[in-house]
């Protein structure tokens, strides 16, 4: 009897966990304070005076075993004129879930401004394909019962993203997951969901003495199936030590704004970073609030970033959370 309970606990665990998993995509985090706004905007695909790669790590509850964690890795670059081409890589591992996917971005520029002035509109189309499973190799125990009711599936997605920069202003909006197809691997159908998300995010760059700026942001994020509601109150200063170092820091504070008191989300991000010439690295650590939290409530992520390809400086344009403008050689 009590086997058979373990069985039913396995079952109800691993469907229920697949089911979410299987019907969701990345969720949002705070990466794009990160200088890794094309992870979360696409629209910043080729926008910058170089091409960007970044690989980013993230471990969720670090103190639990089969603990969640996510492994992105993006490049873009810009080419032609106002064209960008990106891609993206991941890997999201929950427990005995996990799924990789691959996404492919082309974005356009139309510049509208000079060379020292920026205004610029940016619309991109990305479309992606990710391929989920469930493992039961590490289960405690076999049951022909728990193999027929485990499933695999896949599905495509697209996502919009349009930006528009005037100055040292910014405006993003990204509608997210707009054809998310699974298909099942029990009928062989494809099954239409709605997932779809959409991000506005809203920023300001102020600057001092051209080697200290200040930018003040905030991203709303609303799921249109649940009427999950968040937002995200950020703050981001930058220090240029010199030519080709500086250092920044970050704090942003996400709130649930929905109403549901019983999982009201409720989470405060520090993020740190430096960058040596060419070469980004930068540490975030997550710290949810509330009185409902798992384990010590703790989310680790590191990000590596490299810049490829620089162009000669007056054609350096911006860069998505530096406005290089502000800090160019007085010579």
């Amino acid at each position: 009897m009590n086997d058979l309970k373990k069985y039913l606990a396995i079952v109800i665990i691993a469907f229920s966990t697949f089911s979410l998993k299987a019907q969701g995509t990345l969720p949002i985090y705070s990466d794009y304070l990160s200088d890794n706004v094309f992870l979360v905007h696409p629209a910043a695909a080729g926008i910058g005076n170089s091409a960007k790669f970044r690989l980013t790590h993230r471990q969720q509850w670090s103190d639990n075993e089969d603990a969640p964690s996510l492994q992105t890795l993006t490049y873009h670059q810009g080419f032609g004129k106002g064209m960008a081409l990106g891609g993206m890589l991941f890997n999201d591992k929950n427990g005995y879930h996990s799924q990789l996917g691959v996404r492919a971005t082309y974005a356009y520029h139309l510049n509208f401004g000079r060379d020292d002035a920026l205004n610029q509109l940016s619309l991109s189309l990305s479309g992606s394909y990710v391929q989920n499973s469930l493992d039961q190799r590490s289960f405690t125990a076999y049951d022909p019962i728990i193999s027929q009711v485990i499933e695999s599936d896949h599905y495509v997605n697209a996502d919009f993203s349009a930006a528009y920069f005037n100055l040292d202003g910014y405006v993003y909006l990204t509608a997210k997951n707009l054809l998310l197809n699974t298909k099942n691997s029990v009928d062989n159908n494809y099954n239409s969901l709605n997932l779809r998300t959409y991000l506005l995010n809203m920023g300001y760059f102020f600057g001092w003495e051209k080697r200290f700026q200040v930018e003040p942001s905030v991203m709303l994020q609303y799921v249109e199936k649940t009427g999950e509601f968040n937002v995200d109150l950020n703050a981001k200063v930058y220090k240029l030590l010199d030519r080709n170092k500086r250092i920044w820091f970050a704090l942003s504070y996400r709130q649930s704004l929905d109403g549901n008191k019983l999982q009201e989300l409720s989470q405060l991000t520090p993020i740190a970073g430096f960058e040596i010439d060419r070469y980004l690295l930068s540490y975030t650590y997550t710290h949810q609030l509330g009185n409902v939290t798992f384990a010590n409530g703790g989310f680790h992520q590191f990000t590596l970033g490299i810049n490829l390809f620089n162009k000669r400086p007056k054609d350096q344009g911006y860069i998505p959370r530096f406005n290089p403008f502000l800090f160019k050689n007085d010579n």
